[in-house]
């Protein structure tokens, strides 16, 4: 049976080095860490998770609470590549990922904290989780490192993570703007997530800075997802002035707007110009293919994991709010306008 001295002797560390390593301590240079984790892997190493939970007082184990109902959870591409990138990080360090699912038995302990600290998992990872969930106060007040994405949580252990909103949602105006688009919709949730918040934000604050105006008529409410979108374009089309773009705060309600503008007989991208947010695979896929703000969720992922990582192993580290960069995608749902 392998052991870590076996691991340290060919790593030509020391057996303390190797546990940091597999432990998941700061203090081994990246050099190190990655050998001793290649060596580990080749010697097919597997530390007895119980006996090394005693010594350590650590469960290796990370919590996931996530939106899983039937539209918004796993099955939405842009969790999904998050959560992957996540695993690839905090793996690397020895941690497995525990999935809570919304649906317990009656037995079970109820409530983020309560449920976290029965199953002892040693952080806590929050994606899709609406700001009005019952719990959320006693998690943040509960001292559990906590990273969050697109949910801004505030407390002693708890960072939470997102994209450039704001930023993302000025780009898509300022590109619609440069194609010559003056008259500009804009359909979000603007009350209930952090996200669409942001990106209304962002519109308003694009559209006030060119010198635009703001019709009502052409602002629709959208919880991301493709039917809301489809909904939304149907009501813009019943003002008596229609907009000639409209920027969506989800590229899946972009691409249900695209429905309502065939049903109405209107071509999208011609008729009327769309730019999405998110930069899912089926963007580039659709007919026109979508422009769009892409969040880099690989990046979101990777950084997600490494300050939760960081949380756990340093107790007295203040929170960070993180914010990861966006970009702009240009493909064909923008028409030009004059010339």
């Amino acid at each position: 049976m392998t052991t870590i001295y076996d691991i340290a002797r060919r790593a030509g560390v020391s057996a303390t080095t190797v546990s940091k390593v597999l432990n998941g301590y700061p203090d081994v240079s990246q050099k190190t860490r990655e050998k001793v984790q290649r060596i580990t892997r080749e010697l097919g190493y597997q530390p007895n998770a119980a006996a090394r939970g005693l010594v350590t007082r650590r469960s290796m184990s990370i919590g996931v609470f996530f939106q899983d109902d039937a539209r918004m959870g796993f099955r939405h591409p842009f969790l999904h590549d998050i959560v992957a990138s996540f695993q690839d990080v905090v793996g690397e360090s020895g941690y497995d990922l525990l999935f809570f699912s919304r649906t317990t038995p009656p037995n079970a302990p109820q409530g983020f904290e309560a449920r976290a600290r029965h199953r002892g998992v040693d952080g806590l990872f929050l994606l899709g989780i609406p700001r009005t969930s019952p719990g959320l106060p006693s998690l943040v007040r509960s001292r559990i490192p906590i990273v969050s994405v697109d949910l801004d949580l505030f407390g002693p252990r708890a960072s939470w993570l997102s994209s450039d909103n704001v930023g993302g949602a000025r780009l898509a105006v300022e590109h619609l703007a440069a194609m010559g688009h003056t008259k500009i919709g804009f359909v979000g949730d603007r009350y209930g997530t952090k996200p669409g918040q942001d990106r209304a934000l962002g519109y308003h604050m694009a559209m006030q800075e060119l010198g635009l105006t703001f019709r009502s008529e052409w602002v629709a409410e959208g919880d991301f997802m493709e039917e809301s979108g489809e909904e939304a374009m149907h009501r813009i089309l019943e003002a008596r002035e229609w907009p000639t773009a409209v920027f969506f705060a989800s590229d899946m309600m972009a691409i249900g707007a695209m429905k309502a503008l065939r049903q109405r007989g209107l071509e999208p991208g011609r008729d009327i110009s769309l730019v999405g947010f998110d930069d899912v695979a089926i963007a580039r896929l659709v007919t026109p293919s979508l422009t769009t703000i892409r969040q880099n969720t690989r990046a979101m992922g990777e950084e997600a994991a490494r300050e939760l990582l960081d949380l756990m192993q340093n107790p007295n580290r203040p929170p960070r709010v993180i914010t990861i960069p966006v970009e702009l995608v240009s493909r064909d749902s923008v028409a030009r306008i004059g010339g």
